[in-house]
């Protein structure tokens, strides 16, 4: 009788704690598969990218899993970016580059494209707004629309095509207004802008050094004398009723007298407007690019553009061919094009035919002047 009483109370005592174990044991199973599941979805080693997609998606509909699909993609996202960076830092072996580029694109954009072009796209998607670390600012007619063409090319150099006028007649829009202007660059690349006018504006190189005195400064000149008689053919051609080009050079031609207040004389005096820079800038943060010098050796002319920028010479002799219509170099198609690329149609103007004693006035003109800007900047660029 004992023995039938004892055994009726612990056999119920045993299958509540048997029941108690095996709901104990299934959450616990249940929690680890849960944690299992977050751990190897959005790991961060995994055997292939196609393969954590797939281990993603098989979650999507899994409870909680669910609010970590978009850090699953974050990760990716991070990772493409750093694959992107390591890529571009590395543009000195093209193989290497080519190899990232194919790993990082989609299937379907797996080409053959040009580095500008690819870094173009890349900086487009994942590069940021920032303030010119380097400017075209002079001179109006030497060449400045060239030099910016030819350097854009480059796949570290990003570049705004229009001129913004932000340090001499937008400045009081504001460097927000300024960044907004420019294009997306990655890291290792250089934002660049070109507005001829900064070089003759008084209040240019102050507001520029405001901004950053470390920029560095790109000046392209040329022949005084032949750069007003382009400025004159290209202010005749949009205004053809303006005086002759004499009448609006000399206040006395007879007697040689220069009328220095009208802008095409007065942007050639070079020297004038260099010590003005002279007083926020550094001589060795100015680099001088001969208009002369870009017509006849494009590339040579680049080579020292790179060097002064801190780039690889990567544009070359092989990017140019002179166009004998225009009478100067043009860049040869890229791959991506069918087409060679060349400057507008108001580049390579016939100019105005002036008369020879003119010219030779203002020759001497000059002289003085040139004498002292070839001191200055330690480079004879012949234009006497």
């Amino acid at each position: 009788m004992a023995y039938r009483f004892m055994t009726n109370r612990i056999v119920p005592s045993s299958n509540r704690l048997s029941k108690r174990f095996i709901f104990i044991f299934t959450i616990s199973l249940s929690f680890t598969y849960l944690c299992y599941s977050i751990l190897f979805c959005c790991g961060t080693i995994m055997p292939t990218q196609s393969y954590e997609e797939k281990r993603c998606l098989h979650h999507k509909n899994v409870g909680s899993i669910k609010l970590l699909q978009k850090d699953c993609i974050a990760d990716k996202r991070s990772a493409l970016d750093e694959t992107l960076n390591v890529a571009l830092t590395h543009q000195g072996s093209s193989n290497a580059r080519n190899q990232s580029r194919n790993s990082a694109l989609p299937i379907t954009h797996k080409r053959s494209i040009a580095p500008s072009e690819y870094n173009i796209t890349v900086a487009q998607k994942y590069g940021n707004k920032k303030l010119p670390n380097a400017l075209i600012i002079g001179v109006k007619k030497g060449g400045t629309r060239a030099v910016l063409e030819f350097i854009r090319i480059h796949p570290d150099v990003r570049a705004l095509g229009t001129e913004p006028h932000f340090f001499d007649r937008n400045y009081d829009r504001g460097l927000d207004w300024y960044r907004g202007l420019m294009p997306r660059t990655l890291d290792s690349q250089i934002t660049l802008e070109k507005t001829p006018s900064y070089f003759v504006t008084r209040e240019a190189p102050r507001r520029i050094a405001s901004m950053s005195p470390n920029t560095k400064l790109i000046v392209v000149v040329r022949n005084p004398v032949t750069r007003a008689i382009s400025d004159y053919t290209q202010t005749l051609s949009k205004k053809p009723d303006i005086p002759t080009f004499e009448e609006l050079a000399f206040q006395n031609r007879s007697q040689g007298l220069v009328d220095t207040s009208w802008n095409a004389i007065r942007i050639g005096m070079y020297i004038l407007h260099l010590e003005n820079w002279l007083q926020y800038f550094r001589l060795s943060q100015i680099h001088f690019v001969s208009g002369e010098r870009l017509i006849t050796d494009p590339a040579g002319e680049l080579g020292r553009v790179q060097d002064f920028l801190g780039l690889k010479r990567i544009i070359t002799d092989k990017h140019f061919y002179f166009n004998r219509t225009k009478g100067f170099p043009c860049l040869k198609k890229p791959e991506s094009s069918s087409q060679p690329r060349c400057l507008g149609k108001s580049k390579g103007r016939t100019h105005v035919q002036i008369d020879r004693e003119v010219i030779e006035q203002l020759r001497d003109f000059y002289r003085p002047f040139n004498i002292k800007f070839y001191e200055m900047v330690g480079q004879d660029f012949r234009w006497d």
